[in-house]
């Protein structure tokens, strides 16, 4: 490790070799002879805060900070759907979640699905894949599909293991991640023998597991995901002292739908403030080795001179709540669920620039055209981030592009018991429930209230009013809800009707199950009640 830091350094005093040399800017309607190079490269569960101030100080991450030196950062960048498959699917198509209904982490976009790679591909680009993608449906388990279709049931279950932490008895361990390391030498290997041959562009993709918590063998069915696992290597990158324990609103003032988050993610009892930190620490070092990867696409660029030649993107699915409001995992529009990493650096990309605009993953698709020079698609959720982070747009240039001042997020999985849905402006965070009657909404001035503790939505009628009214006319969220709501009964009961006999059996064990055999029966009698409800029918028209 102490070369690959000597190699960032060398590579830094060198600038990325003056990354604008390259003429004009890549755009939908004009494409540069010499189209360059894509490496992106997504993480998991990367809380994006991490890559600027203060954030920035809790951890090192020298290759992060390498990127926002040579790059353009992008502050306010958010996930269109705080877990997995559905926010990797909005990445892929650049298309909102409602759209794809990609509702769970089993549902994802049809696996024969055109992604921008694909129509890469069609326009010259060489392309390669490596590592986790989890945008198509059927990656995850019976437990995780039977609990997101089963949230609506009026029952409460723990479906996670407690979060705990676990170190790697080898203090020098370097390489704890190991899937995740197999994968970053094959993208490397391919650099070094297939890329750096070609004659076309390529576009590189490597999706990282980490800092996604590990799996907690004793919480049932193909088990949780909640143990924090790193070695002493890593939690010497981490600052102890700078790590903040946050704070917590008492159960009885939280708001029900966080409630029910907290419950089944098994965060309700005590907590000791070292358990706490530990779990922040934990965390954070899991995000250090994750920059170590990313530093070895950066450095094998570097070495191959390739980076000159090569735009590379950094971010993530979402972020992780790390023991923020009582929760660890995500699945919550909290900035420490939603907030993700969006970092750009390469030829004729801003340097050491930082954009306040808030944008979102749905942004990646048109990008990627956008640097290829192929015409966008009119159909499309997001806009190309290249009119905010290009070298040779003039001011006037970013008003001929404009973007809307908000983005969109939405949650339909698991651990929550309503559909969620999110509007971030530049000021606000508005957090609307189910058919926006059933539930009280959230409002949250994150200038003066970052950590996310008071919800003015009822000291401000007028303003909640009028994001709600904003909301409705992007989407139409009751009746998103209730097709959610539908789908999730019509999946259950095939499942249901798939294990026959066994159907009593097997949905008691699964992740849920220390509370469900206790209760087994009464468990049984409130799925039976919830499918006789009336909902209305499924339209798929929704806008």
């Amino acid at each position: 490790m102490l070369l690959l830091w000597v190699l960032v350094m060398a590579a830094s005093a060198l600038a990325v070799l003056a990354p604008g040399a390259g003429g004009q800017r890549r755009g939908a309607a004009h494409a540069w002879p010499d189209a360059p190079n894509v490496v992106l490269v997504v993480s998991d569960s990367f809380d994006g805060r991490l890559t600027f101030y203060p954030g920035s100080q809790v951890v090192k991450l020298p290759f992060i900070d390498f990127m926002k030196a040579h790059g353009t950062s992008f502050l306010n960048a958010y996930t269109n759907s705080p877990i997995c498959c559905p926010s990797r699917a909005a990445m892929w198509s650049g298309l909102f979640t409602h759209l794809t209904e990609s509702w769970n982490n089993f549902k994802g976009l049809d696996p024969n699905y055109t992604t921008w790679m694909d129509v890469m591909e069609k326009h010259g680009y060489r392309t390669q894949k490596f590592g986790k993608l989890d945008y198509t449906s059927g990656h995850h388990s019976v437990s995780n599909r039977v609990e997101a279709w089963t949230r609506d049931v009026a029952f409460l279950l723990r479906q996670e293991g407690r979060p705990m932490v676990n170190l790697f008895p080898k203090k020098t361990k370097v390489r704890v991640m190991e899937k995740d390391w197999r994968n970053t030498d094959r993208a490397v290997n391919w650099l070094r023998k297939e890329a750096i041959n070609y004659t076309q562009p390529f576009v590189l993709y490597l999706g990282l597991n980490l800092p996604h918590p590990y799996p907690s063998p004793s919480s049932g069915e193909n088990f949780g995901a909640s143990t924090f696992r790193t070695s002493l290597y890593w939690l010497k990158k981490v600052s102890y002292d700078a790590i903040k324990i946050p704070k917590w609103l008492p159960l009885s003032e939280m708001h029900p739908i966080d409630y029910y988050s907290s419950y089944t993610k098994n965060c309700t009892g005590k907590f000791t403030e070292k358990e706490i930190k530990n779990i922040r620490a934990f965390y954070y070092a899991m995000c250090a080795e994750t920059d170590a990867m990313l530093g070895e696409i950066i450095l094998a660029l570097r070495q191959l001179d390739l980076l000159q030649k090569t735009i590379v993107i950094y971010t993530s699915d979402h972020g992780e709540l790390a023991m923020e409001h009582r929760q660890f995992y995500k699945m919550s529009m909290y900035e420490a669920s939603a907030h993700v990493p969006l970092l750009i650096m390469g030829p004729g990309i801003q340097a050491n620039l930082q954009v306040s605009n808030v944008v979102s993953l749905v942004d990646i698709y048109p990008t990627m055209l956008d640097i290829a020079g192929i015409p966008l698609p009119q159909n499309l959720s997001g806009y190309s981030l290249l009119p905010l982070s290009s070298e040779t747009l003039k001011d006037e240039d970013k008003f001929k592009n404009l973007r809307p001042p908000w983005i969109l997020s939405e949650f339909h999985g698991c651990n929550v018991n309503a559909s969620t849905y999110m509007l971030r402006t530049n000021q606000w965070k508005y957090v609307a429930y189910s058919d926006g009657a059933s539930e009280l909404p959230q409002l949250f001035d994150l200038s003066s209230d970052p950590d996310e503790l008071t919800n003015i939505a009822t000291k401000f009628p007028e303003i909640t009013f009028s994001l709600d009214q904003k909301l409705r006319s992007i989407i139409n969220y009751p009746k998103v809800s209730a097709s959610v709501h539908q789908y999730n009964k019509e999946q259950f009961i095939k499942w249901k009707q798939s294990v026959g006999q066994n159907y009593s059996n097997v949905i008691a064990n699964l992740r849920w199950h220390q509370d469900w055999l206790k209760e087994p029966r009464k468990y049984e009698s409130a799925i039976d009640q919830w499918l006789k409800t009336h909902t209305n029918p499924k339209n798929s028209e929704q806008k």
